[in-house]
């Protein structure tokens, strides 16, 4: 071979080598080589959240977010079940106080009717900070640098990142009494308000003076709500804070660990209120403020979303006990240890559900849900009936955890409706007989890869008085058979169609068939399998099932005015107290003509008396007495066909550790952990690069590449001659 064709093998076997020697990780991985052993946490989103102002955020992926950045006065206990709320930023739980009308604290063991008021009374930790911010940002003399931004100033900024100095200072109980009143900001509509003005003493009158003032006021300033009193929160002194609701209402201990209350310093407020900034998407919809584990530190919605540590954040320990079997499963291993756990939690856009499921088993994600596509690589059903992991996903170590969600889903009867509404005995024996025949272990075999439990009433597992066993089933519906439920015969619910006055599906007294409508919002031609199968279940009754489909608005405008049939609804719980499930069905949240929740317009003098008497009662036999009379009254009046409770599937990697689901706490983050070097090691072994194709074709290259260019050179020399 000449010196050229020698030349041009070497040139390429040392451009493919130094190919070779370049790679540092591996190739295929969506992140910088450096962050490979990194303290982080991987996950992902599919759309970005509409929310970050905690007076206005209530779905659950903002309060994915929100409940890293901002800290409520009480949180979740991580492992215990039942849950349990305990401190946040508050030193202990609230001094609760019952009084009388003139303001005189009323002794224990006082029946209801004699509490006019109660008080929440806090005392907050000390030495707690905000996140470090520009909003907090001073000069030399004190004055806040960036509260009354020029346009000089305002033309260098474009993101939060391009202030140069950041400030922070200590919290202090007049920034949750200030959040407490951003709930009535006329321009945010919390979505809370409504509710709090039954309950926080003065909510509603200084709501009516903020809505008066602040469309009185000049606009493009902010409005200050410092000027405002508040007649139901004091803060008798910086660390104290006093709530004072009407009457009794346990359940509010609840709302004080959601996002709603967290705090908001007022400089947050009155910097993120200028123009300018309003004009750039500078806001606390897009960058909050808080004092929680970790801040917003990149938040662009069409690629990531990143959160950091925040450097200020105060001490914080993983939980030192938790429930039996905690111990032995590892999870209190970090027993003591600081929080939060992991430096960084990166999350990544993923619209397609295939490429977030491919990333996720090579490595690039820590955990991962189960979509129906991937179900059956994932997971297989055991012997024993129960779901297993598949041979795949156990040599990869990864691990399965289920939990049953705090949910309902079901089919509503309009009760207002001539035919399938109405309590008497005829029309209740109806909705039974449906009920019978909606076959929902059917349903979660085919529609949900078994992610479900068949619903027995109203309340879903792990809400107090929920009822394990034969205590808890459906009498109406189930028979309790070796041990377990059993879905009542077809034929008892052909004798209960007949005691209703339409046997074999055929009313008796016109001798018509019976025709039922299903209103519903449908998404296309993905839906008629499902819509076949409702078809198919009232059949086997004789009863012919029409569908009334529309778009979801005009869906909505049906169910506001009353005039669906049967309809498909569904409900994720806020608290986990019965009360937050059963005001579902109480009267006086009738969607028409209330407008409240009772999709159902479920009227029923004795289910209202019982709920108003359960809702205020504190744990215990009597309360749990009163719940089990609510689920025997809605068990026989059927208002709803009771549908099933989701079934959640997580997979996650052997290097993502502390995971226990918490269907409550929104807070989670701080408390996971990471091994990074196993994680790197096992991207490394399942992303190796496979070379042979490469040296394959390198080689075919020389062999075509070396004849042509000799030929070349050769060509060269004779023309030279």
């Amino acid at each position: 071979m000449s010196t050229g064709s020698n030349q041009l093998g070497l040139y390429l076997t040392l451009f493919a080598a130094l190919g070779l020697a370049g790679c540092e990780g591996p190739l295929n991985s969506p992140y910088p080589a450096a962050d490979a052993e990194r303290n982080i946490l991987y996950s992902s989103f599919s759309e970005r959240p509409k929310h970050l102002d905690p007076a206005r955020a209530y779905s659950s992926d903002e309060s994915l977010i929100l409940g890293q950045i901002y800290e409520p006065l009480l949180q979740y206990h991580y492992l215990k079940r039942p849950y349990v709320l305990e401190p946040a930023t508050a030193e202990a739980l609230p001094e609760i106080r019952y009084l009388d009308a003139g303001g005189r604290v009323l002794p224990p063991g006082m029946p209801d009717s004699a509490i006019a008021y109660s008080e929440y009374d806090f005392r907050l930790k000390r030495g707690i900070r905000f996140q470090p911010h520009p909003a907090f940002a001073r000069g030399v003399g004190g004055e806040y640098l960036y509260h009354h931004l020029g346009p000089e100033q305002l033309a260098r900024i474009q993101t939060l990142a391009d202030f140069s100095e950041t400030g922070t200072r200590e919290l202090t109980a007049e920034d949750y009494a200030y959040q407490i009143k951003r709930l009535l900001h006329p321009a945010l509509h919390s979505p809370i308000a409504e509710l709090m003005k039954e309950h926080i003493v003065g909510f509603k009158a200084l709501g009516d003076t903020l809505e008066r003032d602040y469309f009185a006021a000049p606009k493009g300033q902010f409005f200050d709500l410092r000027r405002y009193a508040l007649e139901g929160v004091q803060v008798p002194d910086p660390h104290r804070l006093v709530i004072r609701l009407n009457g009794k209402y346990p359940q509010f201990r609840f709302w004080l660990a959601m996002s709603f209350f967290a705090p908001m310093p007022w400089e947050a407020d009155a910097f993120y209120a200028q123009p300018g900034l309003i004009e750039k998407n500078i806001t606390l919809d897009w960058y909050p403020v808080g004092s929680g584990p970790y801040m917003l530190a990149e938040n662009n919605p069409n690629r990531r979303m990143v959160l950091e540590r925040n450097p200020y954040f105060h001490e914080d320990r993983y939980p030192a006990e938790g429930d039996p079997e905690d111990a032995p499963a590892g999870l209190l291993a970090d027993a003591g240890r600081l929080l939060p756990l992991v430096d960084r939690v990166v999350m990544v856009l993923e619209k397609e559900t295939i490429p977030y499921w491919n990333k996720f088993l090579q490595g690039y994600y820590d955990y991962s849900g189960i979509a129906s596509d991937n179900f059956d690589q994932a997971v297989q059903v055991g012997s024993s009936g129960s779901p297993e992991l598949t041979p795949e996903m156990l040599e990869k170590g990864i691990r399965l955890e289920t939990s049953v969600a705090a949910s309902d889903y079901y089919l509503g009867f309009n009760l207002r409706d001539p035919v399938v509404g109405g309590l008497d005995e005829a029309h209740c024996k109806l909705r039974q007989a449906l009920s019978i025949a909606m076959d929902y272990e059917e349903f979660i075999a085919i529609f949900m890869n078994g992610r479900g439990v068949p619903a027995q009433g109203v309340l879903p597992p792990g809400i107090y008085g929920y009822r394990e066993g034969e205590k808890g089933i459906n009498p109406y519906v189930y028979d309790w058979v070796d041990g377990a439920p059993r879905r009542k015969s077809i034929e008892t619910a052909r004798r209960l169609l007949a005691e209703a006055g339409y046997p074999n599906g055929v009313d008796a007294v016109t001798g018509k068939p019976l025709v039922l409508y299903l209103d519903l919002s449908t998404h296309g031609a993905d839906d008629k399998p499902l819509l076949a199968w409702y078809r198919k279940q009232l059949e086997k009754l004789g009863v012919q099932l029409v569908f009334r489909a529309t778009d979801y608005n005009q869906f909505q405008q049906k169910m506001a005015a009353g005039n669906a049939q049967i309809y498909q609804w569904g409900w994720n719980a806020d608290y986990p107290d019965p009360e937050n499930f059963f005001f579902l069905l109480y009267g006086r949240n009738a969607k028409v003509p209330n407008g409240g929740e009772n999709t159902s317009n479920y009227v029923s003098e004795e289910f209202d008396r019982l709920f108003e008497r359960m809702r205020n009662l504190d744990d215990g036999p009597e309360r749990l007495a009163v719940i089990d009379a609510l689920q025997e009254k809605v068990r026989h009046d059927a208002p709803w066909i009771f549908g099933l409770h989701p079934k959640g599937f997580s997979l996650h990697h052997a290097w993502y550790g502390n995971l226990k689901p918490n269907l409550m706490a929104n807070n989670k983050l701080k408390y996971l952990k990471i091994d990074a070097r196993q994680r790197a090691a096992r991207r490394a072994e399942w992303n190796r690069p496979v070379w042979w194709p490469l040296l394959a074709g390198l080689a075919l290259l020389l062999a075509a590449v070396v004849p042509a260019y000799r030929s070349y050179r050769h060509r060269l020399r004779a023309a030279a001659l």
